[in-house]
């Protein structure tokens, strides 16, 4: 299937497929704060679920409107009146999509804006890299909802700012911004500009690499963190192997070899 194939018929995603490989996925709900109904998320699985097959270099994950994501559509969930089957399986294919995210093998960024709130921070938490503007900030406010995370809060924030803080979060609704949030881990990087803008320029860097190195670096370190030190440390060696050793990388290793590659230089004060 070609890309622009397999980029037709979603709803509540936009995007702009780029002659880089670099496809911009938008959140399009600016009305609802980009609420994540179960359309949505069938959306994101989907996309997510395909991407790499369909040659996508890099994704860059952002909001319409003035709002990354506000987290679940809680009008939805209130007008369904779920039972605890259902709303488990709802629960279910969030981390179905959040998963394909992390584990996909395609560099997400995700530019962040106004509203990083609730299963927003949960989305935000599954891309590889997170760009910050002066207008976002994080919050978990199911605790005031009355309502629990469902969607990967309790591991990937966890993993992000830690425990305590993951706690503390959604027991106090205490809401992150600034220069702060980037100190715990909420995000990488923030601007004084357009977090869009920024993303861009990450995505069309991660772009340029190899999509096997890609694959590894957005894949196997998150697989390789769920296991043991050993276990790990023998997994590591096997992808290195792949990947270091794959044809296309050689041609950058004899640029490197010759000193006619890109120097690693500091960076300037």
């Amino acid at each position: 299937m070609s890309l622009n194939d397999f980029l037709k018929d979603y709803r509540n995603l936009d995007f702009d497929a780029r002659d880089n490989g670099v496809v911009i996925v938008t959140l399009n709900r600016p009305d609802k704060r980009n609420a994540l109904d179960v359309a949505t998320i069938d959306e994101l699985v989907d996309f997510f679920g395909g991407a790499h097959r369909t040659g996508v270099r890099a994704v860059v994950l952002a909001g319409a409107g003035d709002h990354f994501c506000a987290g679940l559509d809680l009008v939805e969930h209130w007008k369904a009146d779920r039972s605890p089957d259902d709303f488990m399986h709802v629960c279910l294919r969030w981390h179905e999509a959040f998963n394909k995210m992390e584990y996909g093998g395609v560099p997400v960024i995700a530019a962040l804006k106004g509203a990083v709130v609730g299963g927003g921070l949960e989305l935000a938490s599954a891309a590889h890299v997170r760009v910050m503007d002066q207008s976002t900030y994080f919050a978990l406010p199911e605790g005031q909802r009355g309502i629990f995370t469902g969607g990967g809060a309790t591991i990937r924030v966890s993993d992000l700012i830690g425990k305590s803080r993951m706690i503390d979060m959604i027991l106090m609704g205490r809401i992150y911004q600034g220069q702060q949030a980037v100190d715990l881990g909420l995000a990488q990087y923030i601007t004084e500009g357009s977090s869009l803008e920024m993303a861009i320029e990450l995505a069309d860097k991660a772009a340029a690499n190899l999509p096997l190195t890609n694959f590894a670096i957005c894949s196997a370190v998150s697989h390789l963190n769920n296991m043991s030190a050993m276990d790990a440390a023998y997994a590591e060696a096997v992808v290195a192997g792949v990947v270091n050793t794959q044809p296309a990388a050689r041609a950058r290793l004899e640029a490197f070899a010759n000193k006619t590659g890109k120097r690693i230089r500091p960076n300037a004060e």
